[in-house]
């Protein structure tokens, strides 16, 4: 049973990656004369052809069409499958793998008021972080709306965490993720990091709760932007979205931080 759950929360967070995906293409284009064309039906940017059902299966269809449109053959691009794998792997993770105290299911299946609020809000910060790593890897733009949705849905669930954390490790966890991007961008004025990365890390910070966890998060984050994204910089000025990174590194570290707490 317990595979069949993984596997069933696999794909309906596939299924999320492939909206969130969407929903930030649309959001990009709001107020551009293409954005009416888009219509409630997902489509073909190049050709503008509307996609078919078995043509918009999650990963499927993307796999089945290497990544091209079926009647064009644009290449669709990466972000699709990245964003229905990777949240594929994060609801699996989170929902029923490991968490600081319980996985999210069991946090559901305590069937207090308490529980369900918080099960609800870690949800909806799941979606808000992977909504700002797509948009900011595809346009190198962090939304607002969405950066403060995240804080306060992170600042949330911080405070559950007192109930076996400290206040101490909160702030300092906030502190080194929010406080050190803060300050490498005062001090390169915008050229290191952008002005939305300190907010981002500050609720991943609020969202962690711990200043182990938060550390860990800070070095798998640059090592993943390193190994992955340094290759292709073709020069000194190309602009590394680092978003897309941290909350890669964030889902990692929370999904098995209690086994990495037990290493203190």
């Amino acid at each position: 049973m317990g595979f069949i759950a993984l596997i069933i929360l696999f794909i309906i967070g596939a299924c999320f990656g492939s909206f969130l995906c969407c929903q930030a293409r649309r959001l990009h284009l709001k107020g551009n004369k293409d954005h009416k064309k888009l219509g409630l039906r997902s489509i073909c940017l190049n050709c503008k052809t509307k996609l078919k059902w078995y043509d918009n299966i999650p990963i499927v269809s993307w796999l089945i069409l290497k990544g091209k449109c079926r009647k064009c053959g644009k290449k669709i691009g990466a972000a699709e499958i990245l964003s229905e794998f990777g949240l594929g792997l994060a609801f699996s993770l989170f929902l029923f793998g490991a968490s600081l105290s319980n996985s999210a299911l069991n946090l559901f299946l305590a069937g207090r008021p308490l529980s369900y609020a918080i099960f609800f809000i870690g949800f909806i910060l799941i979606l808000s972080l992977a909504f700002l790593a797509i948009y900011d890897g595809l346009y190198g733009e962090l939304p607002v709306s969405f950066l403060i949705i995240s804080i306060i849905c992170a600042a949330i669930v911080g405070c559950y965490h007192l109930t076996y954390l400290s206040l101490t490790d909160l702030i300092l966890s906030v502190f080194i993720l929010g406080g050190i991007y803060l300050a490498l961008y005062l001090i390169s004025k915008g050229k290191w990091v952008g002005d939305g990365d300190w907010l981002l890390g500050a609720a991943i910070g609020f969202a962690l709760g711990h200043p182990w966890l938060a550390l860990l998060t800070l070095f798998l984050s640059n090592l993943l932007a390193c190994l992955i994204m340094f290759p292709k910089a073709k020069g000194k000025n190309t602009k590394i979205p680092f978003g897309p990174f941290l909350v890669a590194a964030f889902f990692i570290v929370y999904a098995f931080s209690s086994f990495l707490l037990s290493m203190l």
